[in-house]
């Protein structure tokens, strides 16, 4: 017979262990999430050509296609703090994988309305998802925010390199079809889904209306830099995965040594994005970090469309440590900036709500610059302006302070 004794050591063990699993459990969750949330992005960019070619589109109306999904995560944004207190937010990410699958599978459809119409659905799904990420980091992983912070900024910069590496391959398997290419990543979108849906489902719904809300961060400047922040590197980052292939196509590479060099560049950032939250947070603030990181982003870029191509490698991998780095501590600046999840949720969907709008001036730019002039030099000043505001407002939200929301009355 087992000692009483006994048996009360072993319960909190086991306890321990479980609690100990559902985190990993969680975590692991959480990556896969996340690496669903960009091969939307750079599956386009590398298609990108053929899809010009194949649909008659312009110039200006490619900067729309390309610019519509961050239009989306802008638009979007602000929903997912609302839906969280309401049907909580594993409810809420799981009814934004179904409907990215949907959009993500639209695409494939094949004819120009269904790809715009399956882009935006797409992009809607993932400004949720955007949001609520750091918000569930902070609830869930208090003590290591700034670790988990780095793994799935990791997992998001490993979708993207994904499918930039792979698209064009799945395409050619397929005698080239632009339709597979671009449905192809609904697959890992809805295996998550699936993964997910049992989490989901058992977890509690939202608190309702009735649950108590901060007030709001629109008067507090130190929100406002964080989502300036947020922003200019964003419209760096899709400047980077909406038109870095079509510029180097254009510069004579073919259209697999392009999706190669863009997955180099952004599987550097999985690397970075590891790295940088767990250096950044033991500083006393995060200014210097910042301002670096977009000097190194802005100049490769300029590298990327001016240098030697014989360069033109060390030159993605320098915008893949630039470019990396600054959306790991941009996450991570939200998480530091915040006094508690609810804050969290909150700054989140203002720095990506209106964050994402402004980054979706980015690629439309780039886009329209090519249609009056013929070509991609003139998105040189682009790069130059976004690496100047990234630095600035940098160096301002990276001040050791916590945003201070403004008292309802």
């Amino acid at each position: 017979m087992i000692p009483a004794e006994n048996c009360a050591e072993k319960a909190p063990i086991t306890s321990a262990k479980k609690r100990l699993a559902g985190q990993l459990l969680l975590g692991l969750s959480l990556m896969l999430i996340a690496f669903n949330l960009r091969p939307v992005f750079p599956s386009l960019s590398v298609l990108l050509p053929e899809v010009i070619r194949q649909t008659n589109l312009s110039s200006s109306g490619a900067g729309y296609l390309t610019t519509l999904p961050v239009l989306c995560l802008g638009l979007f944004a602000p929903f997912a703090p609302r839906l969280a207190r309401r049907i909580g937010p594993e409810r809420t990410l799981l009814i934004a994988l179904v409907f990215l699958t949907a959009g993500t599978a639209l695409r494939g459809v094949g004819d120009i309305y269904s790809l715009f119409a399956g882009t935006a659905m797409a992009g809607g799904a993932i400004a949720i998802g955007n949001v609520l990420l750091p918000s569930v980091v902070k609830r869930d992983f208090p003590k290591h925010a700034a670790l988990m912070t780095g793994l799935y900024t990791m997992a998001l910069c490993g979708g993207a390199a994904s499918a930039a590496a792979f698209t064009l391959p799945v395409s050619d398997l397929f005698n080239g079809s632009l339709s597979v290419g671009l449905a192809f990543w609904a697959v890992p979108a809805a295996l998550v889904a699936l993964i997910w849906a049992p989490l989901a489902l058992r977890s509690a719904p939202g608190p309702g209306r009735a649950a108590h809300r901060p007030g709001g961060l629109w008067r507090d400047p130190l929100a406002w830099n964080v989502t300036f922040f947020m922003g200019l590197q964003s419209a760096l980052a899709y400047c980077l995965m909406g038109w870095l292939a079509p510029i180097l196509r254009d510069r004579g590479l073919d259209g697999l040594t392009t999706g190669l060099i863009v997955s180099v560049s952004i599987m550097v950032q999985v690397v970075t994005c590891l790295l940088v939250p767990p250096l950044a947070v033991r500083c006393k603030d995060q200014r210097i970090f910042n301002v670096v990181l977009a000097v190194i982003a802005a100049t490769a870029l300029l590298g990327l469309l001016f240098a030697p191509l014989s360069t033109v490698w060390a030159w993605a991998i320098l915008q893949g440590i630039g470019q990396g780095g600054l959306f790991a501590i941009a996450m991570t600046v939200i998480v530091l900036r915040s006094p508690d999840p609810m804050v969290a949720a909150q700054l989140s969907g203002m720095a990506q709500g209106i964050g994402y709008l402004l980054a979706a001036s980015g690629p439309l730019l780039i886009g329209l610059l090519h249609g009056i002039t013929g070509g991609y030099s003139a998105s040189g000043w682009v790069f130059a302006a976004l690496g100047l505001g990234v630095a600035a407002s940098g160096w301002q939200a990276g001040r050791a302070a916590y945003v201070r929301p403004h008292r309802r009355s």
